[in-house]
This record gives structure tokens, C-alpha cells and sequence, in this order.
């Protein structure tokens, strides 16, 4: 994924969430897929799918027990 490409995903993640602190950025030596951010909490890794020329992208965000606890 480019820089535009990761533009516009980060525009559509922080409109959707009403969130402007979401960030997404690119994982070093690796081009299909990213990392996003809430400020410099990491959430989870968005992975590009490129199969048959439809472009979708998939979000994948792993919940611990520990961060459940109050």
C-alpha cells in the first residue's frame, strides 16, 4: 500500500469512528498490509486484498483478557 492509498484509508477509519486520532501506517518491509493506531495505543493490522482485481482491505484487532479488567 502507498502513502495515498494509506491516506485514504486513515480518512475513512477516522470518519467512520468520529475518531481523529486514529493513524494508519505502513509496516517496515512489508506492502500489504498496515498498522493502525488510537494516538500510540497499536490496535491491530489492516491487510490489503488484491485478489482478482477487487481491492478490499481487512482489519484485524486481537482483544486480550488483561485489557478487559477495569
Amino acid at each position: 500500500m502507498d502513502k495515498t492509498e494509506l491516506a485514504k484509508i486513515e480518512r475513512f477509519l477516522r470518519r467512520t469512528f468520529a475518531n481523529q486520532s486514529i493513524r494508519v501506517v505502513a509496516r517496515p518491509r512489508k506492502t500489504d498490509s498496515a498498522e493502525v493506531y488510537v494516538g500510540e495505543e497499536f490496535l491491530g493490522v489492516l491487510f490489503l486484498d488484491d485478489e482478482d482485481g477487487d481491492k478490499s482491505y481487512s482489519f484485524q484487532m486481537a482483544i486480550l483478557d488483561a485489557d478487559l479488567e477495569d
